[in-house]
């Protein structure tokens, strides 16, 4: 695969504290830039079902990553939310 997501980037916006790395938060905005890097791919190979079923898996993962989020600490959903400007 090749390395299109600047994933140190991500995480340092995205970190709680020094040496985070896979909070929820963090997980949640790498699968979000990996997604729209793949929905892209997509937009041009529209035959490409294998990559189609991994976007599949990675949007149910930051679903279910996401209803995590919004069952234990709402505040940090809604704020992860607003800054990936995502619909929910």
């Amino acid at each position: 695969m090749s390395e299109a997501v600047d994933k140190t980037k991500i995480i340092e916006e995205y970190k709680t504290s020094d040496k985070d790395t896979g909070s929820c938060e963090v997980q949640v905005a790498l699968l979000s830039a990996r997604i729209k890097h793949l929905t892209d791919h997509l937009r041009t190979h529209r035959k490409d079902f294998h990559s189609r079923r991994g976007l599949i898996a990675m949007t149910s993962r930051r679903r279910k990553l996401l209803n995590y989020l919004k069952r234990t600490e709402l505040d940090k959903y809604n704020e992860i939310i607003g800054r990936l400007g995502l619909r929910r």
